[in-house]
């Protein structure tokens, strides 16, 4: 970015500024310790000036917002424009509960709504499976049939209201169930707005919702891609998703290279099912964590931008600038939250939420400070959206597009990062043979990504048992605290009543019909054809969440994981 004459002149002050200024201080007073290194061990110099970045060049790398590589944002305006979406992950016991928690959050000022579902729902269990038993609606909201989603989005217009859906093998079900509640209220499918994760290959990585084998998983994927470029035009298709990479004990590094690998290896399925990547691209939604060290989350975001276009538009052949935006949601890091001294969970997910607004998000979620102990209480899931109104009303942050651009450290370590992550992008690729899905699918059986999350977390967590890193308030200024936290519980009776609806379901809906949809989503499945319409009629048909991945898994088999050393 500068002339040689110029950085000639700038190393030949830095050389002066060690050996005069630095040099003597050191020697009288030191430094707190040997060497500085953020939450991805990249080591952390004292500091930067334009040597450091002389390699960029602005217009390649850097550029403005809007336009490609996309660096400082998808968007020519970003925030002056539009804020973004303040989308708070909820959902608890039955669908009455959540709704009730959804028309709170939406009065007390939330734009988008993000649907936590229970265990069950997640593996694709009704609430009366014997594995449910004690488990319906405790981490999210139970959903067996369309009454359930039917119930959970009363007096709620999808025609005016985004929702996320946090759910990866019965995504497809998920979907039909929204587009059903869509039909009946109306909306026209090509309106129909939201996310669904459906993002199987990072469960293989870290989340572990693991139902069918990795290559039905991204076939049935693949079917959403193509049912939906027709069908909901709007929808994000599938939500790839760093956070629970990074919530297994990932770096920020490996949570970038693996999300992007999944990526790519999703973008390849849906080329060789044929399907055209100019109209599934803008379908295509990212999902990151944002943690703790604030400079490392900002490069991060604007790597992965950076990255992602020159892929589409490099690697993909994608024609259509708008099939180069990274678009992506964040949820501060639930990893980080500390059940010693809560409150302080409020300062953590301030930073961190400030670091993915710099760092130029589309959405955000913020923990509640007592996400350590339970779901969040309605005070503290207030203060969480408050945090992201005070951000955004009065911070002044939003009204400059990218203020960190230009900063030496920023742009030295948006850099490095990506570095680092095409390095790891390179390996998975070699495992494929040139191939990022056949690298991917690699990887999982033989245990790759587990293996390096795995050694990241083991290394973090030595360093905080030998006080290397500190977390305020449990290896560094701990107290002895009773904690007077209200404790949000999901009431047993939330189970029986949940058994007793899917009862009635099942007696008063048309069986035969139920029966009929089963056995064409069957035949689809076994004939390797799309099975998004069979889906979308046992829905509409009141079959059960249980019914249909059952059908799936008697075609495609259940996935055991390897025992990996």
């Amino acid at each position: 970015m500068e002339s040689d004459e110029v950085s000639g002149r700038i190393k030949k002050r830095r050389d002066e500024w060690n050996e005069k200024c630095l040099k003597p201080f050191l020697e009288k007073s030191g430094e707190r310790q040997e060497k500085f290194e953020n939450l991805s061990w990249i080591e952390i110099n004292r500091v930067y000036d334009p040597s450091d970045i002389e390699h960029l060049d602005f217009e390649r790398d850097i550029g403005y917002p809007g336009e490609f590589p996309y660096t400082r944002g998808v968007y020519p305006t970003m925030y002056r424009g539009r804020l973004w979406t303040m989308r708070q992950f909820s959902g608890f016991g039955s669908a009455e509960d959540t709704n009730q928690r959804w028309k709170m959050l939406l009065k007390e000022g939330q734009t988008g709504l993000s649907t936590a579902f229970d265990f069950p729902t997640l593996m694709g269990l009704d609430s009366d499976d014997p594995l449910s038993d004690g488990e319906v609606g405790k981490v999210g909201v139970a959903i067996d049939t369309l009454k359930d989603f039917e119930i959970l989005f009363e007096g709620i217009p999808l025609d005016r209201v985004s929702t996320s859906f946090t759910i990866n093998p019965p995504a497809g079900i998920i979907l039909a169930m929204y587009t059903a509640i869509g039909d009946a209220q109306g909306v026209p499918r090509d309106q129909l707005r939201g996310t669904i994760q459906n993002d199987m290959l990072k469960e293989f990585h870290a989340q572990n919702t693991l139902v069918l084998p990795p290559e039905p998983s991204v076939k049935i994927i693949t079917d959403i891609f193509e049912w939906g470029v027709e069908n909901v035009p709007k929808f994000n298709l599938i939500s790839i998703s760093g956070y629970h990479i990074r919530e297994a004990g990932s770096t920020a590094v490996q949570e970038l290279a693996f999300t992007i690998a999944d990526g790519m290896a999703y973008v390849e399925a849906a080329i060789e099912r044929g399907i055209d990547i100019d109209k599934l691209a803008p379908q295509l939604s990212f999902f990151f964590n944002s943690h703790n060290d604030f400079f490392e989350e900002i490069a991060k975001f604007r790597a992965a931008r950076r990255m992602w276009a020159k892929i589409m538009r490099d690697e993909y052949g994608a024609k259509n600038p708008r099939s180069w935006w990274l678009k992506f949601h964040t949820q501060t890091a639930g990893c980080s939250l500390t059940a010693q001294q809560p409150l302080n969970n409020i300062v953590r997910t301030t930073i961190q939420a400030m670091a993915a607004v710099l760092g130029g998000t589309q959405s955000l979620h913020t923990n509640s400070f007592d996400e350590a102990w339970a779901l969040p209480s309605e005070e503290a899931v207030r203060v969480a959206l408050r945090t992201q109104q005070i951000i955004a009303y009065e911070s002044g942050i939003p009204n400059t597009i990218d203020p960190l651009a230009g900063s030496y450290y920023v742009e030295w370590l948006t850099d490095k990062m990506e570095k680092l992550a095409w390095d790891y992008i390179e390996r998975i690729r070699k495992m494929g043979e040139g191939s990022m899905l056949r690298g991917v699918l690699a990887g999982i059986e033989n245990g790759f990504f587990v293996k390096e999350i795995t050694n990241a977390a083991a290394k973090f967590q030595r360093e905080v048992e030998e006080g290397k890193r500190v977390i305020v308030g449990v290896n560094k200024y701990a107290i002895d605290e009773k904690l007077k936290i209200p404790i949000l519980k999901v009431d047993p009776e939330v189970q029986r009543r949940q058994i007793e609806r899917l009862k009635k379901i099942k007696s008063e809906r048309d069986n035969v019909a139920v029966k009929e949809a089963l056995e064409w989503l069957r035949n689809a499945a076994e004939n390797n054809e799309n099975v998004m319409p069979a889906i979308l009629e046992a829905v509409k048909a009141y079959a059960s969440v249980g019914e249909i991945m059952s059908v799936l898994k008697q075609v495609y088999g259940t996935y055991k994981k390897p025992i990996i050393i």
